[in-house]
């Protein structure tokens, strides 16, 4: 009668037993910070759902996001000047203070909060483009609300609002389909953007309280 191979029997069990540590020590870490951070799950589950032409599409809007709150402002005070209408004039100013100070608080937060992108953290996110400077707020959310607000305080159409906040919402989408900012960064732009846009609202309106024409435009 052969006699069982106590070494073959223990080496096996030894490598059953490491394989199942291993296991265990690599994926239920990611599964519980998958569960325990709802905002991961949301941005792996939109990488793995990327495509090709969607992805260079978000990253146009992405790259578009700077020139726009430039060119949007500029536009409107290039067409005051020609129309001699100093009213017009007053709103690409508004709207391009509205930009310039989101930009700046946007700054000032990023680097006071220094929270790192989504792809430095969490391995498991690999993103589509690239992003240099801390990653709380998102800085092309804030410039995009900043504009599409201060565009709807200035021109109140609804044909003005719908598609400039549908062009900020898809920024902001953006930044997380690119995964480089996190939701609670999306979100805390959008806030930070239309809050410029309303405080630089409010203290143009004490500023020129006293110039009739200012106060028709609001």
């Amino acid at each position: 009668m052969q006699k069982p191979n106590l070494w073959r029997s223990s080496s096996g069990d030894c490598i059953k037993s490491f394989l199942t540590v291993a296991c265990f020590c690599f994926f239920i870490p990611v599964l519980q910070a998958q569960k325990l951070n709802p905002e991961v799950q949301v941005l792996v589950n939109m990488m793995e759902n990327r495509h090709e032409n969607a992805t260079a599409f978000y990253q146009k809007i992405s790259d578009a996001t700077d020139l726009a709150g430039v060119v949007v402002p500029l536009s409107i005070v290039a067409t005051g000047i020609a129309m001699h209408d100093k009213i017009t004039i007053q709103k690409g100013l508004y709207i391009l203070e509205s930009v310039a100070a989101s930009t700046l608080i946007t700054c000032c937060l990023k680097y006071s909060i220094k929270r790192q992108r989504p792809f430095q953290v969490h391995p498991l996110i690999v993103p589509a483009s690239t992003g240099g400077s801390p990653s709380f707020p998102s800085g092309h959310t804030s410039e995009a609300f900043a504009t599409a607000t201060s565009l709807t305080l200035s021109f109140r159409k609804w044909y003005v609002a719908v598609p400039a906040y549908a062009w900020a919402a898809t920024v902001g989408y953006s930044r997380m389909y690119l995964g480089v900012h996190y939701p609670s960064d999306v979100l805390a732009g959008a806030i930070v953007g239309a809050g410029s846009a309303w405080l630089m609202y409010k203290a143009n309106k004490c500023l020129f309280k006293k110039k009739p024409d200012f106060k028709t435009q609001f």
